[in-house]
């Protein structure tokens, strides 16, 4: 019997090593293994792909003697059938386009295809999903795939997890996400981040309760989020930050379920954070920055002590105090600023031992900082700013948080203890100069002296100390340390009269933002550091030259020299300065001609030259700056003719050529014309004469839209600047001066509704072109002082956006039109000085303005002015414009009924009259010529 037992055991065991034998034979299937070599053959390998590349799998891949493909990298096989079953190419350096007929499709017992992290330029994901019909995994996402998410892939009901997130460059789109999910019930995660939706969220997710994961970040959603979805009882992670059009609220009551991270960034959210949230004991991830939410912050919140990451953000919550915070010990990164919070800071900091970032900025939040803040050993970025803070501080303190890195502090009432720190302290020089602390905002803190521990931090890249009252010279000691670190300065906004020692070279090698404006600086312009990007030294007292090694600073992208006393030629070599995008040499001294240093591959958006003695032409080079959106040549002493070439500069938004020499005629020299982009022409206070440019107003198109902007803001050019530190962005305001209701203004900033056409004190001529009616958007229209004659073009009522209408000091007859009633918006309206007649409008505006409106024309009448209309104020006025007009009516009239009775009595007697008419109107037009001809020559 033993031995019947072990002869069945060895047939056993020899059975089972035949099995194994064999299922090693049929490990890979010829036709499978042939699939996966001709996609390897579509694609190159490419390792230097930004941070995806990790490592190449294919490379295993060959048809060697075995040719068994299981064995090869991201490839698994079935144990029992040797089909392969999952596809892991992730990060495996694949480059190409993806075919349409790719022969993935032949492998149909996949269960798991996994192809993130590659590079398949942008090529549209295949249709043919529906072969893999046992397919469970998808992962697509950061692939550069792009076009419409197939409709097949919705075909897979064994779907457990589909990833197509963050294809960014040009993002894929799902027409209909609710189509696409309703078949895939059992999916446990969906992330869709980045996929352009633009549609509301389908209801039926809300049945998805085996759903762990939602990513649905920067999809372009909109209506309101399934309030539902919160309560689904598997649900841990939900993404939908980045949708600015979606709106929602929480649950207000029972909301209790295994959250663990809940990101609504930046999205519409509204309405109060519910007590309940306090019931979701797993969450350890919440960003809700950028929202409507309101009323008070729950103290519920202290019950979430699983948290790492809150993020509140840019709301309109409200607390009244803070100590909630303290419970939460696992925080690394609290965010609450731009929010409604009061009270003081809480005095138990030192719980929270883990935190290494806290910004409380823009908040209501008031008294002294506690000294338990700088007990967080952790903390890398502390963000104090515009808050109501007072008190001293201990640079000491400072030094203890060894993990320091940024520090915002501006906007508070606050001061530094004179601490020495010197080598004689071993521990608190060394602590100092051992410092982290690249990032230190000052600004708005009422400091009246440079703070001593700044000269020790040997690690400063960027130093903000704008908007104080800091006074007397800059010393050198401040970046003794950090001469070699600091990339951005600004000393803006201060009492500095100059540099220690006269010592205008700073010696900053890597230095590329400097920006001392505003000051009282009275000394020569300190060269510009090596690497500088923007360099702004404007309203001080600067005088002499510019000198020309300013041109040796080849990385110059921002220069605002404006408001000194420089003078002296501007230097030419100012061309040769291949990024410079943005010029300010305003009300300076310098005389000479405009150089003609502009290249031909010209960057520049804005060129300000205005309040200098600046003589001779406009160079024509400037037609090259084909970016350029700002020209300001005004109060200078050009002589030269309208520069008809700055026509081909699609995107000029303001020409100021006022108060300079130039002459001649504007229509006649234009033909093409490109100013479409055009909110604001002032030619005033030249010797331009000839018709009104009629062509060129027609052609500015930007000035015939109105603008439904609501927010107020600027217009201002826009400057992303990179260096081999930071990348940050520079705005630089429009400036002029403008006639702007009667009055010469000057404008530090300019509203971005504010569309105007001055052409006043020039020598125009003629009639004041209908067209004008076109641009509806102008908020200001000044021809005054002008040899205008013909009518007031009723067309002007069509510029219902018109603020201020000077047409004073011209030879206009006829009526006001009373049309110009309408424009509800008008605040200044002057007429004087010309020849108009009949009846003032009354009504709406005309009702406030006053007489010197209407002064100097004697045939006006009815209030404000003195003389009565002899049909009555109140009367109706006929419709035509002058009483030489409504003699003419009345005499057609006559001329009509003659001619209806001539048809009963005789043609000839109609014809007889109607050449008395004719004669008469002829002797008319000849008085009306002398009449306007003696009021020309005034």
């Amino acid at each position: 019997m033993a031995a019947l037992s072990l002869y069945l055991l060895l047939s056993w065991v020899f059975l089972l090593s035949l099995f194994r034998t064999r299922f090693a034979e049929v490990l890979c299937h010829e036709d499978e293994s042939s699939a996966l070599m001709e996609f390897k053959r579509s694609f190159r390998i490419n390792t230097t792909y930004g941070g995806r590349c990790i490592y190449p799998k294919v490379h295993s891949w060959s048809l060697d003697e075995s040719g068994d493909c299981c064995s090869w990298g991201g490839v698994k096989c079935n144990e029992a059938t040797g089909r392969v079953i999952a596809l892991d190419l992730s990060s495996s350096c694949l480059s190409g386009t993806m075919s349409p007929n790719t022969t993935l499709f032949r492998l149909v017992y996949l269960e798991s295809l996994n192809l993130a992290f590659n590079n398949f330029n942008n090529s549209p994901i295949p249709y043919g999903f529906s072969n893999l019909s046992r397919l469970q995994y998808l992962n697509l996402s950061v692939s550069d795939f792009s076009g419409e998410i197939p409709h097949d892939i919705s075909q897979l009901s064994e779907l457990i997890s589909v990833d197509l997130s963050y294809n960014e460059d040009e993002p894929l789109h799902l027409p209909n996400m609710g189509d696409f999910v309703h078949n895939l019930t059992g999916l446990k995660k969906l992330d869709l981040s980045f996929v352009y939706l633009s549609s509301p969220l389908p209801s039926i997710l809300a049945n998805f309760s085996s759903l762990t994961l939602l990513g649905l970040s920067n999809c372009g959603l909109n209506g309101e989020f399934p309030v539902s979805i919160f309560q689904l009882p598997n649900l841990e992670v939900l993404y939908a930050e980045h949708n600015p059009n979606l709106s929602g609220f929480f649950p207000k009551s029972h909301w209790d379920s295994p959250l663990k991270s809940l990101y609504l960034s930046f999205t519409n959210f509204s309405g109060e954070i519910p007590t309940s949230i306090g019931n979701l004991s797993h969450l350890t991830e919440l960003g809700l920055i950028n929202n409507n939410l309101q009323g008070q912050i729950p103290v519920s919140f202290a019950n979430l002590t699983q948290l790492s990451v809150l993020w509140l953000s840019s709301n309109n919550l409200s607390s009244d105090t803070l100590e909630w915070v303290v419970n939460l010990t696992k925080l690394t990164d609290l965010r609450i600023s731009d929010n409604r919070l009061s009270g003081g800071l809480p005095s138990s900091f030192e719980n929270l031992k883990q935190l290494e970032i806290l910004e409380l900025s823009h908040n209501d939040l008031h008294g002294d900082i506690p000294n338990t803040l700088w007990n967080l050993k952790n903390l890398q970025r502390l963000l104090l700013d515009s808050l109501n803070l007072n008190g001293t501080l201990d640079a000491n303190d400072l030094f203890k948080l060894r993990s320091l890195e940024s520090l915002y502090l501006s906007y508070n009432n606050i001061s530094f203890a004179k601490t020495l720190i010197n080598a004689t302290s071993s521990k608190l020089f060394s602590n100092a100069t051992s410092s982290k602390l690249f990032s230190l905002h000052l600004d708005s803190c009422s400091l009246t002296e440079f703070p001593q521990f700044i000269g020790y931090l040997s690690n400063l890249v960027e130093l903000e100390l704008s908007h104080n009252k800091i006074r007397g010279t800059i010393p050198r000691w401040i970046w003794n340390n950090s001469r070699e670190s600091l990339n951005h300065i600004d000393l803006s906004d201060n009492l500095l009269t100059g540099f220690e020692n006269n010592q205008t070279n700073l010696h900053l090698l890597n230095l590329s933002y400097l920006d001392i404006s505003s000051n009282l600086l009275e000394t020569i312009l300190p060269i510009p550091p090596p690497l500088i990007v923007v360099y702004n030294i404007s309203n001080n007292f600067l005088f002499r030259e510019i000198p020309t090694s300013i041109c040796q600073v080849s990385s110059l992208a921002v220069l605002d020299l404006s408001n000194n006393n420089l003078n002296g030629k501007i230097p030419s070599c100012l061309g040769s300065i291949g990024p410079l995008t943005l010029l300010n040499l305003a009300r300076n001294k310098f005389h000479g001609m405009i150089p003609r240093f502009y290249p031909n591959r010209c960057t520049w958006k804005m060129i300000d030259l205005r309040e200098n003695r600046l003589r001779g032409i406009v160079p024509r080079s400037l037609g090259n700056c084909q970016m350029l959106e700002y020209l300001n040549l005004g109060d200078n002493q050009i002589n030269d003719t309208f520069p008809f070439w700055l026509s081909k500069l699609a995107y000029l938004k303001v020409i100021v050529l006022q108060s300079n020499k130039f002459h001649g005629p504007i229509e006649g020299h234009l033909s093409q014309l490109n100013f479409t982009s055009l909110h604001i022409l002032d030619l005033s206070n030249n010797n331009f004469n000839g018709k009104l440019p009629s062509k060129l107003l027609e052609n500015c198109h930007a000035m015939k839209v109105i603008n439904g902007q609501d927010k107020l803001a600027y217009m201002s050019i826009y400057q992303s600047i990179g260096s081999s530190v930071s990348f940050y962005s520079v705005e630089m305001t429009y400036a002029m001066t403008l006639m702007n209701k009667g009055t010469e203004r000057k404008y530090e900033k300019i509203s971005t509704t504010l569309i105007a056409i001055d052409l006043s004190r020039n020598k125009f001529e003629g009639f004041i072109p209908e067209l004008i009616g076109n641009l509806k958007s102008l908020r200001m229209l000044n021809l005054s002082h002008n040899f205008l004659a013909g009518n007031i073009p009723p067309s002007l009522a069509n510029l219902t956006m018109l603020e201020s209408l000077d047409l004073s000091q011209n030879n206009l007859v006829g009526e006001i039109p009373q049309q110009l009633a309408s424009l509800t918006f008008l605040e200044v309206f002057d007429i004087s000085h010309n020849q108009l007649s009949g009846p003032i409008p009354r009504g709406t505006q005309f009702d406030t303005f006053g007489s010197s409106s209407f002064a100097m024309n004697e045939g006006l009448c009815g209030s404000p002015l003195p003389n009565k209309c002899t049909n009555g104020d109140n009367t109706p006025p006929p419709p035509s414009s002058s009483k030489v007009d409504r003699e003419e009516e009345c005499l057609f009239n006559l001329d009509w009924k003659i001619m209806l009775a001539g048809a009963g009595v005789g043609f000839l007697v109609g014809v007889m009259l109607g050449n008395l008419i004719i004669d008469k109107k002829s002797r008319w037009f000849l008085h009306s010529s002398k009449r306007m001809a003696k009021g020309w020559n005034r």
